[in-house]
């Protein structure tokens, strides 16, 4: 355990707080006079009032308290006390001057800690209240730690996710430093795929494919669905104007080199790891197995006239489906040399056009129910007032 943990948990306590419920005067004040000296003493003379002294003021470490008393007994109290999550772990020790054994475990069945019987032995109430506060103490203790490591996790958890946020996104904006495309395209299309995820998740045909932590999964790796432009040259991927057939050929490619570059990322890690890791591979990879569906497959169309394979309907992974729309859609609204960016209702249409060619007509669909909001994510992240060149490819 840390030197700082141990410094967070391991602070000096006051003295612990006990509570004697008994309705005899005479036992409240031998136990008091017993227990006074080393720890601090409440009193209730009846089951009503140890409940409200239970809850309110001091909170009781340990309550001692006496099985039979008239009105509420003392198996009642208890049972309250642990049907409130309020004193639901105050320990409880019964005080009693029965002796069946089919009495105390029937006590202890109902949650109390020990019994201390009358007349009372006062080394044995010590010992007994001495040993049940150590290991409240004990419990209350290990509670602290679970808290403060819980918190450290969930601290290291999000330290983690932010550096591979980070990550994703340098690699992202590498990609699209090479491109013209430049401006806020990586952060509108990621917003757009996030909003027709969620709109989808519930989807029966789709529910599968977003569900539990894949959702984050294909959000986050939306920006890298062009991260293969970076092995296109210069020359066709800066050229302003659009592309001769020969050229655009070569841009196609672009979907292949993204993938085999994290197909090349993914083996050279498991090449480098030692068995333990290596079994995790399954878990640590499903993000970069997901940013590899969208790298590849955001350019195939619905009626199977896309590349790099020519995939049709459910053969595109959903992924590369949502991330079709949302590039195509930026594309439309976005400004290029060769035209001025389509007003909303322009771009709703040509996407309208494509249902069940170039999209999914279930996320045309959604699309079409979320267009408000993909309007604000664009008025909120506009590109740069400089002029981009080339084309969307």
């Amino acid at each position: 355990m840390t030197g700082a943990l141990h410094s967070a948990v391991e602070i000096e306590q006051p003295a612990a707080t006990i509570l004697i419920v008994d309705d005899t005067p005479q036992n409240l004040t031998i136990l008091g006079e017993l227990l006074c000296p080393s720890y601090q003493i409440r009193a209730a003379n009846s089951g009503e009032r140890a409940l409200r002294a239970a809850r309110t003021g001091t909170r009781p470490d340990l309550i001692l308290l006496d099985v039979m008393m008239p009105g509420m007994d003392g198996y009642e109290v208890l049972g309250k006390l642990r049907a409130d999550p309020m004193t639901a772990d105050i320990p409880v020790i019964f005080i009693t001057a029965m002796s069946a054994s089919e009495d105390e475990e029937r006590g202890l069945q109902q949650g109390a800690v020990d019994y201390i019987s009358k007349p009372f032995n006062p080394a044995v109430v010590l010992a007994r209240v001495r040993t049940q506060l150590e290991l409240k103490q004990a419990r209350d203790r290990l509670a602290r730690e679970n808290d403060w490591l819980e918190q450290e996790i969930s601290r290291r958890m999000r330290e983690n996710l932010l550096i591979q946020d980070l990550s994703v996104r340098a690699l992202a904006c590498l990609a699209e430093a090479r491109d013209t495309e430049t401006g806020n395209h990586i952060v509108r299309t990621q917003l757009y795929v996030e909003v027709l995820a969620r709109h989808l998740v519930e989807h029966p045909a789709f529910s599968s494919a977003l569900s539990g932590s894949r959702l984050e999964m294909v959000v986050k790796a939306a920006p890298l669905h062009d991260i293969g432009k970076v092995g296109i040259p210069d020359a066709i991927l800066l050229k302003p104007g659009r592309l001769t057939p020969e050229e655009f050929d070569i841009m196609k490619t672009h979907p292949l080199i993204g993938a085999d570059a994290i197909d090349r990322a993914i083996a050279q890690s498991l090449a480098g790891a030692d068995t333990g890791t290596a079994e995790l591979a399954d878990g640590a990879f499903t993000f970069l197995k997901v940013a590899r569906e969208i790298s590849l497959g955001h350019q195939e169309k619905w009626d199977g006239s896309g590349y790099p394979a020519g995939l049709s309907g459910a053969e595109i992974p959903v992924s590369a489906r949502l991330m079709a729309l949302a590039d195509v859609f930026d594309a439309l609204i976005s400004r290029r040399v060769y035209k001025p960016p389509m007003s909303l209702d322009e771009a709703t249409r040509i996407i309208l056009d494509g249902r069940n060619k170039h999209f999914d007509p279930d996320v045309v669909d959604a699309f079409v129910a979320c267009r408000d909001r993909f309007a604000e994510i664009a008025a909120r992240f506009p590109d740069h007032e400089t002029e981009s060149t080339g084309e969307t490819r």
